[in-house]
């Protein structure tokens, strides 16, 4: 089986729109806030809890974090990648008509993942995977070995879409074919040259 894997931030959805409300609730700009909360994502995207990313960014700006201030940040940072892109959602749902076996493999904390499993979307992907689960992040090779192990496909099986060329690069250099993430027009250059 031929399997389709899709990232989701910048490629399913729209860049987050929750920065401004986020500085806001800290207290800051977004110019000084956003170094930060991107500083601490990789360990919170890796397993780390919602306190404890909050916690910590609240450190870097000498701001206390407790749970009841961690859940609404969380609320906020959640509903800021809610929104998706409408002609990739189209593309998807054109996909699974066909019969493609389309899987999901996102660099996100857990909350977010138990968001994504709960839409109807989500009911488009055989298999969901979130690097908060797995405790590793792309582009780091065990998530795709984890991947190919729970599709049960060799690394030649997968077409994989990023927006990052650094997690293009890691599928890649297991014998993923992947392609960087540019819009639906992306999809539809693989596609064609796949076809020939």
């Amino acid at each position: 089986m031929n399997w389709i894997v899709f990232d989701y931030g910048d490629v399913i959805s729209k860049h987050t729109d929750a920065l401004p409300a986020l500085a806001k609730a800290f207290g800051f700009e977004q110019a000084d806030f956003e170094p930060h909360y991107w500083a601490e994502r990789d360990r919170y995207d890796s397993g780390g809890s919602d306190l404890e990313y909050w916690q910590n960014v609240g450190r870097a700006l000498n701001v206390p974090v407790d749970k009841a201030f961690a859940d609404e940040l969380t609320r906020i940072d959640v509903a800021g990648w809610t929104h998706l892109e409408p002609d990739v959602l189209e593309l998807l749902e054109g996909l699974h008509e066909a019969g493609a076996a389309l899987a999901l493999l996102s660099n996100a904390s857990s909350t977010f993942g138990r968001w994504v499993r709960e839409q109807e979307w989500a009911g488009l992907f055989r298999v969901k995977l979130f690097s908060g689960d797995l405790g590793c992040m792309k582009p780091d090779e065990k998530i795709f070995r984890i991947l190919l192990a729970e599709l049960g496909a060799e690394p030649g099986d997968c077409l994989f879409f990023d927006d990052r060329q650094s997690n293009v690069d890691g599928a890649r250099a297991i014998g993923m074919k992947a392609e960087r993430w540019v819009g639906v027009t992306t999809a539809q250059s693989a596609f064609g040259s796949s076809e020939e």
